[in-house]
């Protein structure tokens, strides 16, 4: 039982990723690999927030919200000149400089939290607390399991009402065809600010419950490897409609754990993992492109 919960915090936490990443990836026509690194961040503030400064659930992940909107500002700047394959490279970029923040910035003579120890670099932060909620400290995993499902359904009713409004067909517009758009008066610059600064306050809302469930939090989470995982979810599942995204977080969230029946060593199963994943990719792009629930295929 705890096994099946388990696996269900952990789609909760993905679909807000996936969802979140949907909307750059499937409404504004933007491939982006720094997905990962906001998740980290979302992850790293909440942790900071709650250990050193003794913070509670909400009041940290709101400041994971706001720190990581801000830091969009790094993908959507660039997003104004550059266009497809460079856009990419730029947000690669983005990605490599979050992961070496993370990984570098610690000095194992100081305390953590303090401006020369920030993240306490490869060794992580061990010991996150559990949520606090109104004086309710969520523990036991049912509890958890409630709250991330709490969280994932406003993540996701705020992802349909922004893709159901005018600014989401605004997005639309603007990934068929930008110079369009532009000549109706859309500032198209700015939608893509704001698309970028929604998509990553709501993976840091991810990030957040992550660390807070697992307890520890190390670079590994913002590694081009998650990133590639976390567009996978995308690509499989399909972009530009809301069930894609949750489609291919239940395939890839799911399809690492059949391979725990194979009994294979640890090492043998991440490699085979990640090959998995790649076939899948391959598959999907020769006979699906759009993904299996997409509406829309990426150019």
């Amino acid at each position: 039982m705890n096994y099946l919960i388990h696996l269900l915090i952990y789609l909760d936490i993905y679909v807000i990723v996936a969802l979140s990443l949907n909307l750059v990836v499937g409404y504004c026509g933007m491939l982006t690999l720094a997905h990962a690194g906001y998740f980290a961040l979302g992850g790293y503030v909440y942790a900071l927030l709650a250990i050193t400064l003794g913070w509670s659930f909400f009041p940290a992940l709101l400041a994971a919200i706001l720190i990581a909107t801000i830091v969009s500002l790094a993908v959507s700047l660039p997003a104004w000149r550059l266009k497809g394959d460079f856009f990419v490279l730029g947000s690669l970029a983005v990605q490599a400089l979050l992961f070496s923040l993370f990984y570098n910035w610690f000095d194992p003579q100081a305390p953590l939290g303090s401006w020369s120890n920030l993240t306490n670099g490869p060794f992580g932060i061990a010991g996150i607390p559990k949520p606090d909620v109104l004086g309710y400290n969520v523990a036991d995993p049912i509890s958890f399991l409630i709250l991330a499902t709490l969280l994932t359904v406003i993540c996701a009713g705020i992802f349909w009402r922004l893709k159901a409004s005018p600014w989401g067909r605004v997005l639309i517009a603007m990934r068929e065809d930008e110079l369009a758009a532009r000549g109706l008066g859309k500032n198209t610059r700015l939608l893509k600010v704001q698309a970028l600064a929604i998509s990553c306050g709501l993976v840091a809302v991810a990030g957040a419950l992550y660390a807070s469930y697992i307890g520890y939090l190390d670079p590994s989470s913002a590694t081009l490897n998650e990133s590639i995982l976390i567009l996978s979810m995308v690509l499989v599942g399909g972009v530009g409609n809301f069930r894609g995204p949750i489609v291919g977080a239940i395939i890839l969230i799911t399809l690492p754990e059949l391979l725990r029946f194979l009994h294979l060593p640890d090492a043998q199963a991440a490699n085979l993992r990640l090959a998995c994943y790649g076939l899948l990719l391959v598959l999907m792009m020769h006979f699906r492109p759009q993904g299996i629930s997409g509406e829309y295929r990426l150019k």
